[in-house]
């Protein structure tokens, strides 16, 4: 059987063949088909294993945030409630104490001076807290404000 010749004019008979042979195509797939339902029983069978017991602890959700904002005028509030500087380093040393310690998010006004917030960042680290967090605006000023 010829596919073609080298003919320009070409007789019927040794003209190219135009169509798809499917014969092959239908014995590939009939071999996946009879691959797939031979392995498709073994997949469902599951592995019993003996697995160890651990004894680790549970774990717990991370305590919630405390914020600490500093207003213009040097005024500080612990979640939205105004302290004075005393409350303020007492649960400063609650916090630095507690067991987990929760992370102290700093929301500083924009005209608000650098020494009242460098003396809270000092306060802070005087009593421990090892976990401190700046909370800023995107450079649109979208976003709520504390």
């Amino acid at each position: 059987m010829s596919f073609g010749g080298f003919d320009p004019h070409g007789s019927p008979q040794h003209r190219p063949m135009g169509e798809i042979n499917m014969v092959p195509l239908i014995d590939v797939m009939l071999v996946l088909l009879i691959v797939f339902i031979i392995t498709a029983p073994l997949m469902t069978n599951a592995v019993h294993i003996d697995l160890p017991d651990a004894d680790a602890p549970a774990n717990h959700p991370p305590p919630e945030a405390v914020t600490l904002a500093i207003q213009a005028d040097g005024s500080l509030w612990w979640n939205n409630e105004a302290i004075s500087a005393e409350a303020f380093d007492a649960r400063l040393h609650a916090l630095a104490q507690a067991g987990e310690q929760a992370e102290l998010h700093v929301h500083a006004d924009r005209n608000a001076r650098y020494e009242a917030i460098a003396q809270a960042l000092a306060r802070a680290q005087r009593a421990g807290v090892r976990k401190i967090g700046f909370i800023t605006l995107p450079p649109d000023g979208a976003g709520a404000t504390p």
